[in-house]
C-alpha cells in the first residue's frame, strides 16, 4: 500500500511539473519592455577617483545626478559593496527634470589600493545602477613622503 501510495505521489509530481504553458512564457518581459535605471537618471560621473589619500582620513565625494525621467523618481536604497564605504541617498522624491546627489563617504581605514562599488536602486526598477570610488590609502609616513615629492615637483616647475 505505501509503494502504491509512493508511485502515485511520484507520478502526480511529475505531471504538474510537466504541465506547464507557453502561456507562462509569453509573461516574461522582453527586452524592450524592461526599465533600466538609466532611463529614469543621469548621472554626471559614474566613478571617481580620490587619489592618494591618508589612512584613517575619512573623503567624501558627491555623485550629482538628475532625474530624466516624465515623473518623479524615489532612490530607494544605496548600498555598498563594503562597510568602509557609506552612501547617503536624498530622502525625498526627486522633481522631473530635478537634480541631487548621492554622496560616498570612505573611511580610509586601511592602507592599500581600494575599488569600492555603491548599489543605487530606483523605485519600480529592477536593475540598480553602480557607481565605483577608487583610489590609494597611504600610511601616516607614506603620505608625508608623497606630499613632499609633490611639493617639491612643484617648486621645480
Amino acid at each position: 500500500m505505501k509503494r502504491l501510495v509512493l508511485a502515485f505521489a511520484a507520478l502526480t509530481i511529475s505531471a504538474t511539473m510537466m504541465a506547464q504553458t507557453t502561456a507562462n512564457v509569453a509573461a516574461a518581459p522582453t527586452a524592450a519592455t524592461v526599465q533600466k535605471a538609466t532611463d529614469y537618471i543621469k548621472f554626471k560621473e559614474s566613478s571617481h577617483d580620490f587619489g592618494k589619500i591618508k589612512q584613517n582620513v575619512p573623503v567624501t565625494y558627491d555623485f550629482a545626478f538628475v532625474n530624466v525621467a516624465d515623473k518623479p523618481i524615489i532612490i530607494e536604497s544605496a548600498t555598498a559593496s563594503c562597510g568602509c564605504t557609506t552612501p547617503v541617498k536624498p530622502d525625498a522624491p526627486i522633481a522631473k527634470g530635478k537634480s541631487d546627489k548621492i554622496t560616498a563617504g570612505f573611511n580610509a581605514a586601511a592602507a592599500g589600493a581600494f575599488n569600492k562599488i555603491i548599489y543605487v536602486k530606483i523605485a519600480g526598477v529592477d536593475a540598480p545602477i553602480e557607481l565605483k570610488i577608487t583610489g590609494n590609502v597611504l600610511t601616516a609616513e607614506e603620505f608625508a613622503k608623497y606630499e613632499q615629492e609633490k611639493g617639491g615637483s612643484k617648486k621645480g616647475k
